[in-house]
């Protein structure tokens, strides 16, 4: 059989893997890891509690799937806008970021889910605990990277360390978009955002960075 000839089952069963990784999206983000079963995973899908074993033989497996799946569109995004370049300028970089978060809400699902788990994944013994707990130490670095270089272009405000700037910046994101969830239409998560760098980054251009 030729490799054209392959392509069919395979398609067929990541369509099926994706379909499945779509209803957990929804099944954790409105229970959470510990609230969601197996068996109303494979009824959203569309698939028998069989079927959906021979794709995933464990609730941890998909929770696996569910951030990969998150991580790989947070990506493909990134690397569109261009952020992840070292060479970006650092103003572009915390632009490129605010798009990343404004694309979010595009995707409340993936939101919600990423509020429900990443809070119960403070749990030593939550399967997502290690993935959380790199996910924010690369975030601090990056952000804190961010703002050194602005720090060593005289940029940013020098009452406030770089690392510290980069955990008040990620604790002010999930912290808003907690929020927006509760309240789309009065929170306004990018104008916080950008506001809050504003405040940070004396003598930044406000036209640059609006």
């Amino acid at each position: 059989m030729t490799a054209t000839g392959n392509r069919g089952p395979y398609a067929k069963t990541a369509a099926v893997r994706r379909r499945v990784l779509e209803a957990c999206v929804d099944a954790f983000g409105e229970t959470g890891f510990y609230g969601a079963t197996m068996k109303d995973i494979a009824k959203r899908a569309g698939i028998s509690h069989t079927g959906l074993l021979h794709h995933f033989p464990r609730k941890e497996d998909l929770l696996l799937g569910v951030l990969e799946l998150r991580d790989e569109r947070g990506t493909e995004f990134l690397q569109s806008a261009k952020v992840l370049d070292p060479a970006a300028d650092p103003i572009d970089t915390l632009n490129g970021m605010i798009a990343v978060i404004v694309d979010n809400e595009l995707q409340p699902g993936l939101m919600e889910l990423h509020c429900v788990v990443s809070g119960e994944a403070t749990s030593p013994n939550h399967p997502a605990h290690a993935y959380y707990a790199d996910r924010y130490c690369n975030l601090r670095r990056f952000y804190a990277d961010t703002f050194v270089a602005l720090a060593e272009r005289n940029e940013l405000r020098p009452s406030i360390d770089p690392e510290t700037l980069a955990t008040m910046t990620i604790s002010l994101i999930n912290g808003l978009q907690a929020q927006w969830l509760f309240d789309r239409d009065s929170v306004k998560v990018e104008s916080a955002i950008r506001q809050f760098f504003l405040s940070v980054i004396p003598g930044l251009p406000r036209e640059a960075f609006w």
